[in-house]
């Protein structure tokens, strides 16, 4: 049986979303737990500036708890938890510029999650960058976390479109994928950030991406157009053995207009453990948190299982 390794993104790119500020110690105690259900990644923050993102204020408060506390190695990997047995779990930030991978570093994680555009119209209106000028930066993040020991994830943004479908050229993705090839990579990730594939996009994409890449490839799908599960699903069965999912289907992206709805963890696990992979995640333990934290929302999260086991 093969096994697809999830990363949950919903502390990050879920929380980041929302308006309603959340205590820190209940993003820590939703971690935990989250980790505790056999999560084997959880992106936990990200290190942007406060005054983009307000939710991710308190960066280093959450990681200190998490990669420095009991239980949890100082390389940012918790060995064991009061509710699980001893594994590990990577804890991981998103930084978008060389002050972000800083202060992953100085905050104790081993990795760091890196992304740019690879739509012009996208860089232009989300970092007021070309992704010539995108691309730059990120290979000076590369340099300084090397430089800093820390192993970092690249992703790339809107790999099937920003306004439209295909309007991110495949050439471009091509391109980027040779360019960063032989660097080291901890993982490449492509983004469907808007939610406009589909499965026969997906496998265009991955035909020509995989044979380029010498690092694990990730996708991180949004289910904007209720096609999410069916992408990973077809990513699957190509061959790609690592997914970010969010509980509930929390999040999105706050500087994309209309893309909200990543696909929610609980799904992921029913197809996936149905479809015959293994994900060693006991959804019933992420459903609860997911319960947890829609009730703090108070609102109904778009996933389709957590209210159903």
């Amino acid at each position: 049986m093969d096994t697809i390794e999830l990363c949950e993104v919903g502390p990050r790119d879920g929380f980041q979303f929302e308006e309603r500020p959340i205590p820190t110690d209940r993003k820590i105690g939703w971690i935990r737990a989250l980790a505790a259900s056999g999560l084997p990644r959880v992106q936990m923050t990200s290190f942007v500036h406060p005054k983009w993102v307000p939710q991710m204020a308190d960066a280093e408060e959450v990681a200190a708890a998490l990669v420095g506390g009991a239980g949890v190695s100082g390389g940012g990997e918790r060995t064991e938890d009061s509710r699980s047995p001893a594994r590990s779990v990577v804890f991981s930030g998103l930084a978008l510029n060389v002050r972000g991978v800083e202060r992953a570093a100085a905050a104790g994680l081993t990795v760091v999650d890196l992304s740019m555009a690879t739509n012009e119209q996208h860089g232009r209106d989300n970092a007021n960058m070309s992704v010539e000028e995108g691309a730059a930066q990120a290979e000076r993040m590369l340099e300084r976390a090397a430089q800093l020991g820390l192993r970092a994830q690249l992703g790339l943004q809107t790999v099937w479109g920003y306004a439209a479908p295909g309007d991110t050229p495949l050439s471009l993705i091509t391109d980027l994928a040779r360019r960063f090839a032989g660097r080291g990579l901890e993982s490449f990730s492509l983004a469907d950030s808007t939610g406009l594939a589909h499965p026969p996009a997906i496998r265009r994409i991955l035909d020509a991406v995989l044979p380029l890449v010498d690092a694990p490839l990730v996708l991180h799908l949004h289910d904007t157009r209720g096609l999410g599960v069916a992408n990973i699903l077809a990513a699957a069965e190509a061959g790609v053995r690592r997914f970010d999912t969010s509980l509930g289907g929390l999040g999105g992206c706050p500087f994309i207009p209309g893309a909200t709805g990543n696909v929610a963890t609980e799904d992921v696990i029913w197809a996936l453990e149905g479809s015959g992979y293994k994900t060693g995640v006991d959804l019933d333990e992420v459903a609860e948190v997911t319960r947890e934290v829609a009730d703090f929302l108070g609102r109904r999260l778009p996933g389709k299982l957590y209210g159903l086991v």
